[in-house]
């Protein structure tokens, strides 16, 4: 019955979610060329249709899994897709991006769908967390390679195969997701132990901190050589969120927050690149008609949205460089106003309560790591890219999930999705045998 009554709630905010994003698309259309589009009965149809296919497959392979998250992935989904859709073929946005992201979004889904099938239990994957982990490294080391590893932008965090470009630190971050939660549920209570002072605090032997400099060693490794201070911050919180949630003890925060920063205002002091992206952020200004420009025109388009935005199609994001990737919550921000980008904002919000809900009711302790690393990635990669766009933090190129135009971005998303889908279905089924074989009281 339980699963029944998530199946239909979740099939109801999906139909409703299509509505707004054809709603949107409609929009969109009517504000640029003043025409409903001709091929809305066939983009309707694509769009329930994919969604109504990963829906069954949830329905089929996880039918006690929480009914929240296929839907806030698909509208975040849809509304990147129509804001893309509507950049088409502006100034320095190739007109072919929404076919590109649309065969994505249809991989991105196929990958859901493979990943439920294929993963039937979470718990399975803690066996191969060590090979998880070399391959976790090897993808995020990847784009250092040369031949394959590309400079693109000012960062080098691509890799070219044939024609397809690809970021294979996307990938990596649910690999070390998995590595991180298998090897701290193993050698947790190692960690736990503090016969070491300095200070006022209390920490475990100097041999077990390893695994917190090994990852401030690789989170400095992808800032530096791989100029990708995104990326280097989502991997390094990553860690230190599980160790923290692993250990309980505060100290692993703070010996985590003086490495990073000592290593960033160590990087800060002698790289440029580094120095220049700090430099930007502080003042974008200086700076308006060269490295300054994104920031400043994003800064131009969020004042120019006000609170209910200029309307879809009625902006003129285009001025932004890349805005259909790094800055289209600038794009966001400006067609849809503050009211389309608190929205948006909520629904990361709704995404990151709902992944921790799902690590509070699980049972073992490697689910509930690892649905909390996935949790983090996701909301840190948020937070990193918005606050970007706001000025909160310094400017990285790492996309916003979902809704950034990307393949890899798509793809490794759907199938962190899945994973928190598999998680949330292996809890509630053993709540729901747990309620089923209790004994009445007399």
């Amino acid at each position: 019955m339980m699963s029944r009554v998530r199946r239909t709630t979740e099939l109801g905010l999906i139909i409703l979610g299509a509505l707004i994003v054809v709603a949107a698309y409609t929009l969109a259309s009517l504000g640029s060329d003043a025409v409903i589009p001709a091929n809305l009965l066939p983009f309707l149809g694509i769009v329930l249709g994919l969604l109504l296919f990963a829906h069954l497959a949830t329905r089929r392979l996880a039918p006690f899994a929480d009914g929240l998250l296929l839907p806030l992935a698909a509208l975040l989904n849809g509304i990147g897709y129509v804001m893309i859709a509507r950049l088409a073929g502006e100034r320095g946005v190739s007109g072919d991006l929404p076919g590109l992201q649309a065969t994505w979004t249809a991989l991105g889904i196929a990958a859901y769908v493979g990943t439920l099938l294929f993963v039937p239990r979470v718990r399975d994957l803690q066996r191969y967390r060590y090979s998880i982990g070399v391959v976790g490294i090897v993808l995020l080391l990847l784009p250092l390679f040369p031949i394959i590893g590309r400079n693109i932008f000012g960062a080098r965090i691509w890799i070219s195969i044939g024609p397809v470009n690809l970021q294979p630190g996307e990938f990596a971050k649910i690999a070390l997701a998995i590595f991180f939660a298998g090897y701290l549920v193993e050698k947790r209570d190692l960690l736990r132990v503090a016969t070491w002072r300095i200070g006022p605090l209390w920490l475990p032997e100097p041999k077990h901190l390893g695994p917190v400099v090994v990852a401030w060693g690789f989170s400095l490794v992808v800032m530096v050589f791989e100029r990708d201070l995104g990326s280097s911050l989502l991997f390094f919180a990553l860690f230190v969120v599980l160790i923290w949630i692993a250990t309980e003890r505060i100290s692993y925060l703070i010996i985590s927050l003086v490495l990073f920063t000592g290593g960033a205002v160590a990087a800060w002091s002698t790289f440029g690149h580094v120095k220049t992206r700090v430099n930007i952020w502080r003042n974008p200004w200086d700076s308006y008609l060269g490295e300054g420009r994104q920031l400043t025109e994003s800064s131009f388009a969020l004042a120019d949205g006000g609170l209910t935005g200029t309307g879809l199609g009625l902006g003129t994001p285009e001025r932004i460089d890349v805005v259909e990737s790094d800055f289209i919550f600038a794009a966001i921000g400006e067609e849809l106003g503050l009211l389309g980008g608190t929205a948006v904002i909520l629904c990361y919000l709704l995404f990151a309560g709902s992944g921790l809900r799902i690590a509070v009711r699980a049972e073992g302790a490697f689910e509930k790591l690892l649905a909390v690393g996935l949790t983090t990635l996701m909301a840190v990669q948020a937070f990193v890219i918005i606050g970007g766009i706001i000025r909160i933090v310094p400017l990285t190129g790492i996309t916003l999930p979902f809704v950034s135009y990307g393949g890899s971005s798509l793809l490794s998303n759907y199938v962190l999705l899945a994973l928190l889908v598999r998680t949330s279905h292996e809890a509630e089924t053993r709540t729901v045998q747990s309620t089923a074989h209790a004994v009445p009281a007399a």
